[in-house]
């Protein structure tokens, strides 16, 4: 008597043909499910099989469409980001008032609590973990603040991006993170009047 066949087993990392083509719908809903968990628990305490259960998918699915969990933690904050459409905004009013525009930019985020979560996780795991600075040495000034100087046509653009970029992170860790009094409860529109001249003057004097 002939044996029924047996199940073919999926080799490790291979999601089952059913899950994969779910596309790109499945993909973004990762991407969600990952912006939630690493903003709830930190970059320390999420681990992919937990962003996994959260979008309803198998770990494995996960590990097909983002690879690493360094790689989908860049995937999750990129959603807030949105890199590829910051740097033609902030540039496309020339260079006279870039730096009004690079602080409403980044203030926007921040003041927007749909995206500080994500931010705050971003900032917080930097300061302890260098996955988590490398996605942000990646997106904020790797793909926005350098691109930005870059374009600006200006002397030494990396080192004004990254002068740039310390004054924002600077304000985003004392007022966010540390929550110091005044500037934790300064009205936006009074921090970006006193901001955007410095950062016009890192990114466009020469």
């Amino acid at each position: 008597m002939t044996e029924p066949a047996k199940p073919r087993r999926r080799g490790p990392g291979r999601p089952r043909q059913d899950e994969a083509e779910e596309g790109p719908g499945t993909q973004e809903r990762i991407r969600l499910a990952a912006r939630e968990v690493f903003a709830e628990r930190g970059y320390d305490k999420t681990s992919v099989r937990g962003i996994a259960k959260v979008a309803g998918v198998d770990p494995a699915l996960v590990h097909h469409y983002f690879g690493s969990k360094d790689d989908l933690f860049a995937a999750a904050v990129e959603i807030d980001m949105e890199p590829a459409l910051v740097a033609p905004s902030i540039l496309g009013g020339g260079p006279d008032g870039v730096g009004e525009r690079l602080a409403r930019y980044f203030l926007g985020i921040w003041e927007n609590p749909a995206t500080r979560a994500p931010m705050l996780a971003v900032i917080r795991s930097a300061l302890t973990h260098e996955a988590a600075a490398k996605v942000l040495r990646g997106l904020i000034l790797r793909r926005v603040l350098e691109k930005v100087a870059a374009d600006l046509d200006v002397p030494e653009p990396t080192f004004r991006a990254e002068l740039a970029a310390s004054h924002m992170v600077g304000i985003a860790i004392l007022r966010y993170v540390v929550r110091v009094e005044p500037l934790a409860s300064a009205d936006p529109e009074d921090i970006i009047a006193l901001v955007a001249p410095t950062l016009q003057r890192y990114l466009t004097e020469e």
